[in-house]
């Protein structure tokens, strides 16, 4: 970046995988919650909240050591729910600058951490202080509570998120070393053998480590110690590799429990729903579509997908969606765990009339038509489409949808003239027809008794001849009048297979 001062932004999140999981489960956030990890019964402590620290609760302690605190709420590790928070975070700090690196493999696993690459970003969201506070109100609006360093040192922004891990604080350019100096020297990923050599000179804070001779240091720890050094000054260089960010809209939770009520899952639904419409808002989208994906007792998923007429952020609209659709199609087991995907599509607009009458909200229209169809089945509702078939009166049921234009040779393109309509009976009508050299001659409808005066036909049609559905029908259209000189305009169908007459038709 050529001509333009080096600025970076540093989100910093301690106690990660604790935090993953309470940012879905509020009723706990306020008790004293550990995570541990590993196979039983070799399970420790991998990360903890405030009240389980308060309580004397640490790192690498055991289950049996954590059972002996009273009022203590032991929650596993999910890999799932960490990498859909850490996505959820990424793609938050990509709403800033498109530059970010992802510094979670570096750092320690318990801790999520990346830089935004800032610089000339002023005129989007003003000074850096007011974009760091900006930044941490949109991340503790996703659950997680974070702290935020602005400098124009990659690696001086770094350490002192780690150092003060609840604020936002703005380096300014020169003072890296001095904001840094009363920092303690374990935000530095140290090895073992560096914090035992550190410790025993007495070295507490990065000021006494900036301090050191850096000719000395060097003679004692090598090239090891002038970067430890560099970094407790504020100096030490740094190649940004960006990483832009997935927008994926995903949120993923692990049951504490086997559920099996439905309004139970509802719940979760309902704040894993706010998170993914939060996240679609802050991008000035919508939610088209939700697919939720139920991981069941033994092994088996159930996946269920809502897609309403219109693009919504309306959180109670899709919990009524998903709610109707769940009852309709339940799963068959209890449900360990769900993942809610959704697919962003661009807010609704409506533009109304001065005089014109307030049209119904489709979103009303999508809960109706979720409530038919949970009674009378997915298939019986839609509007019907003709099928690519001979066969009379073949349709398909498929989802409403509202044409932009008229079709191409509609009713309103044909020439001004008179034009002949058939109506159609349904059902069709049984006829008893005459035949004179295999030609309908006459035939009786509607107590009537017609004779033919002019037959056009036959026109033969058949297929299906591969399954059980085999048909077979003969068409004829007849000019037929009847005893008291009525004229008759019709169409009249014979079925093959089963040799029957019908009265398909009335031509006007």
């Amino acid at each position: 970046m050529s001509g333009q001062q080096e600025l970076y932004a540093c989100l910093y999140a301690k106690e990660f995988p604790a935090q993953a999981l309470l940012r879905l489960r509020p009723e706990l956030r306020e008790k004293a919650v550990v995570v541990m990890e590993g196979e039983p019964p070799l399970q420790t402590v991998c990360s903890l909240n405030a009240q389980a620290r308060r309580l004397g609760i640490a790192r690498g302690m055991t289950r049996v050591e954590v059972e002996t605190f009273a009022a203590v709420t032991v929650l596993p590790r999910s890999n799932a729910e960490d990498a859909a928070t850490r996505a959820a975070l990424l793609e938050c700090a990509g709403t800033f600058s498109p530059r970010v690196e992802d510094l979670c493999t570096r750092s320690h696993s318990s801790e999520f951490l990346c830089v935004i690459d800032i610089a000339g970003t002023e005129k989007l969201f003003g000074p850096p202080a007011v974009l760091a506070q900006a930044l941490l109100r949109r991340v503790r609006a996703l659950g997680v509570i974070a702290s935020a360093a602005v400098s124009g040192n990659f690696e001086a922004a770094i350490c002192h998120a780690r150092g003060r891990p609840t604020q936002t604080a703005v380096i300014p350019a020169g003072s890296e070393g001095a904001a840094l100096a009363p920092l303690p020297i374990a935000v530095l990923e140290l090895s073992e053998e560096h914090a035992e050599t550190f410790a025993l000179w007495g070295i507490r804070t990065l000021g006494a480590l900036a301090a050191l001779p850096e000719k000395e240091l060097v003679a004692r720890l090598g090239q090891a110690g002038r970067r430890l050094r560099q970094l407790a000054c504020g100096q030490l260089p740094h190649l940004f590799v960006p990483r832009e960010p997935e927008f994926r809209l995903e949120e993923r939770m692990e049951l504490d429990t086997p559920v099996e009520l439905l309004d139970s899952l509802l719940f979760v639904v309902g704040l894993m729903l706010e998170q993914l419409i939060l996240r679609a808002t802050a991008r000035v989208l919508a939610l088209a579509s939700v697919t939720v994906t139920l991981r069941l007792e033994g092994g088996a998923s159930h996946t269920r997908m809502v897609r309403p007429a219109l693009p919504s952020n309306d959180r109670q609209l899709w919990i009524k969606l998903l709610h109707l659709d769940l009852e309709a199609h339940p799963p068959q087991a209890a449900i360990l765990s769900l993942t809610l995907t959704a697919e962003p599509g661009s807010t609704s607009k409506v533009q109304l009339g001065l005089f014109s009458p307030q049209l119904p909200e489709p979103m009303r229209l999508d809960v109706t038509l979720a409530r038919i169809r949970a009674i009378v089945g997915e298939e019986c509702v839609g509007r019907p489409v003709l099928t690519d078939t001979h066969r009379p009166d073949a349709f398909r049921m498929e989802q409403f949808s509202v044409a932009t234009r008229p079709a191409a040779g509609s009713i309103a393109d044909l020439p001004d003239k008179a034009v002949a309509a058939m109506r159609r009976l349904r059902p069709a009508e049984r006829v008893a027809v005459t035949l004179r050299g295999q030609q309908p001659a006459g035939f009786v409808f509607r107590e009537r008794r017609y004779e033919v005066e002019r037959a056009y036909g036959p026109w033969l049609a058949c297929g299906d001849w591969w399954n059980q559905s085999l048909w077979g029908y003969e068409q004829w259209d007849l000019v037929a009048r009847a005893w008291d000189g009525t004229l008759l305009c019709c169409c009249v169908v014979r079925d093959a297979a089963r040799d029957v007459w019908s009265m398909a038709g009335l031509y006007d």
